[in-house]
């Protein structure tokens, strides 16, 4: 708990919202924000999201007795270093503190976990409970607008999903083993052990396949699933080089002996992973691997070269039916020489977890709503220099319209009724929480994703209709 308030009440946002509480207007009582992932004009982008993560950021930062006496004159000590003035709003935390024990007096009605929402669409709104604490809505902007991260890695993900399933049908008739058609390797990629869990676990919404250990601990300890993925043993270059060059059969007969039962990947590219195919696996150790039952597979992993070029050559070297890891743009060849993706597992890295910002799915947080003297106002941004970055007005809601589309409605007109977006926090209590397992279910997908193949970058005309009629701000 100590490091909780610590968190929010010093560390939880950019500096500058420091001084704010005294540059709203006289008389303020309320501010409302939302978040979105704007949709812009022009270029290939991922046309629909899926919401995740939000359940994370407010179990580990904001829920709970977040301030305390002494955090309060930490925070001001540390200020008055920062500024070189007087500006941490000592008085209005203390208030916080005693009215409410601490705890954020803060509403937040959002999207349902793992559901899929079309792009320039409110994903969820903030506001103020209290009056006199007008100032914490946007106060907490920082933290949330990181949920910008598992938002994109979750839609990412789901996007080379679309792509195997695409493929997968194609050519073996079924969606069998699709969860685990994609692995996740970008543990050692990212920038901390934080984006690890929340980028694992981000993936985790689409596939059971995982090397990232951290994001399984996340979906352990904050969204209710004791073993959200599985891998299986596996080799590395310094496991295969350590046999020396001359004993590279050794090595690899080494792991078919230790592990006779189950699937074992192992990496041969350390030399020439060509020969390796073709004198190593396709000839000295073919009948071990051809007496291997078909749920004890051997992988091979080429781990260099061309990822096409090689994949090809590995394939129609090893032409019995041996899995091989690759990437998604080599399916198209893979198809054209024949091959079922049922051959195939593939690995992403850095590309999943990290070679990735908050540009990417382009995340706001915008106030649209302010109350002075309890007369309520819609607000608004339009930039003359960037039409893209025009903002939503008054208190909006989510629905789906009569046509089947999820659209935003703005001003405050919206139908409680219809309303998608659901209370999940209020007074520093969770209200509601949601299992891997239902977040799971939003976001599987439908059979146009499959049949018809609604990739982003071929989007179909209906959606495209309905993307124009959310840029032109119909609500």
């Amino acid at each position: 708990r100590g490091n909780k308030s610590f968190v929010h009440c010093k560390t939880s946002t950019d500096a500058y919202k420091i001084t704010h509480y005294k540059q709203y207007p006289p008389n303020v009582n309320k501010v409302y924000s939302y978040f979105e992932c704007r949709r812009k004009k022009g270029g290939t982008q991922l046309n629909e999201v899926v919401f995740f993560g939000l359940q994370y950021l407010l179990k580990k930062y904001l829920s709970g007795r977040v301030i305390t006496e002494e955090k309060i004159q930490e925070a001001k000590i540390f200020y008055q270093m920062h500024f070189k003035q007087t500006v941490f709003d000592e008085e209005g935390w203390r208030k916080v503190m005693e009215r409410y024990d601490g705890r954020l007096p803060i509403r937040i009605k959002a999207v349902p976990e793992g559901k899929i929402i079309p792009r320039g669409n409110v994903l969820f709104t903030v506001e103020n409970t209290d009056p006199d604490f007008f100032w914490l809505t946007n106060y907490i902007e920082t933290m949330l607008v990181q949920m910008w991260y598992p938002i994109t890695v979750a839609s990412i993900s789901r996007e080379f999903k679309k792509i195997l399933a695409k493929h997968l049908k194609a050519t073996s008739g079924n969606l069998e083993g699709l969860d685990f058609k994609l692995h996740d390797f970008g543990y050692r990629g990212v920038s901390s052990q934080e984006s690890a869990a929340l980028g694992g676990a981000a993936h985790l919404v689409n596939f059971c396949s995982t090397d990232t250990v951290p994001g399984l601990l996340m979906a352990q300890q904050y969204y209710g699933c004791p073993m959200a993925g599985f891998s299986i043993p596996a080799a590395e270059h310094s496991t295969i080089i350590s046999w020396g060059r001359s004993r590279e059969k050794e090595a690899f007969e080494r792991l078919l002996d230790q592990f006779p039962t189950g699937p074992v990947s192992v990496v041969s590219d350390s030399y020439d992973i060509f020969k390796a195919c073709k004198h190593i696996w396709g000839d000295k150790l073919k009948e071990r691997v051809m007496e291997r039952s078909e749920e004890s597979c051997l992988v091979i992993r080429p781990d260099s070269g061309d990822p096409a070029e090689t994949l090809i050559e590995v394939r129609n070297t090893c032409a019995p039916v041996i899995g091989v890891p690759g990437r998604a743009s080599i399916l198209e060849k893979l198809r054209d020489e024949g091959w079922s993706s049922e051959n195939v597992f593939f690995g992403c890295g850095s590309a999943l977890l990290q070679k990735l910002n908050r540009d990417t799915l382009n995340c706001a947080f915008k106030c649209s709503y302010v109350e002075t003297n309890g007369k309520g106002m819609d607000v608004y941004k339009q930039p003359v220099t960037d039409p893209s970055k025009g903002s939503k007005r008054g208190r909006l809601s989510l629905r789906r319209n009569s046509d089947g589309f999820i659209e935003t409605v703005e001003r405050g007109v919206g139908k409680p009724e219809e309303d998608m977006l659901v209370t999940v926090f209020e007074n520093g209590s969770i209200m509601q929480e949601y299992t891997l397992e239902e977040i799971r279910k939003n976001a599987r997908l439908q059979d146009d994703d499959v049949i018809s193949f609604q990739h982003n970058q071929d989007e179909p005309k209906g959606l495209e209709l309905h993307q124009k009629h959310i840029m032109n701000g119909v609500h």
